[in-house]
């Protein structure tokens, strides 16, 4: 890669409970000459792990419900439909913080973690990439208010048969790209995941 790309100064213009980073650098074209000089910011917000909660015996997945302030500022309706996520803090494993956060945030724990993905966000202007996994509950215990009220956590949680939740995407309720990539997933892969779970 560093015979491809010239990163000529990189500085942190910002740096708060985020960080923006910005590069002034040139790049290899596709006929192999190169760009002009350009300047980029990079969103600096860390990795985050992603679940969708599944129950095969009922069919049934576990999401939840919280405010985000980056779709109000969106013009977006801010309280979204979601899967459990959280941050990678420090150097922790995917798969524990993925537990950790099925804890927080919906009250259970899995009983199988299976990793479907691993993406990135959004390239064009940050770093951040996704660890998603598929986990195991049983869904007659999704209920109630959770979160850490130290971090303004306010988190409803669910459960919805999956093929209703499948077709929120369709209809729009659900608007958020780590819900609807792990819906779509299980859409492809139910019957395989139904195989392997209730074998």
């Amino acid at each position: 890669m560093s015979d491809d790309v010239e990163v000529f100064e990189k500085t942190t213009p910002y740096k708060g409970y985020f960080r923006i980073d910005q590069y002034r650098l040139r790049h290899r074209t596709h006929d192999g000459g190169w760009t002009e000089e350009m300047s980029r910011e990079v969103f600096e917000r860390g990795h985050a792990v992603a679940v969708l909660l599944y129950d095969p015996e009922r069919d049934a997945v576990g999401l939840i419900e919280q405010f985000r302030p980056g779709a109000l500022a969106g013009g977006w309706h801010p309280w979204l439909i979601e899967i459990v996520a959280g941050v990678i803090d420090h150097d922790d494993p995917p798969e524990k913080v993925a537990r950790r956060e099925v804890k927080e945030e919906a009250g259970v724990e899995v009983s199988e973690l299976l990793q479907i993905g691993h993406y990135l966000v959004s390239p064009g202007g940050t770093t951040e990439s996704v660890h998603l996994y598929i986990g195991r509950v049983d869904s007659t215990q999704l209920s109630g208010i959770h979160g850490l009220a130290h971090e303004g956590e306010d988190i409803r949680v669910f459960s919805a048969p999956a093929d209703e939740a499948i077709g929120w995407i369709t209809s729009g309720k659900v608007n958020n790209s780590m819900t609807i990539i792990a819906l779509q997933w299980l859409a492809l892969n139910r019957a395989s995941l139904l195989a392997q779970w209730t074998a």
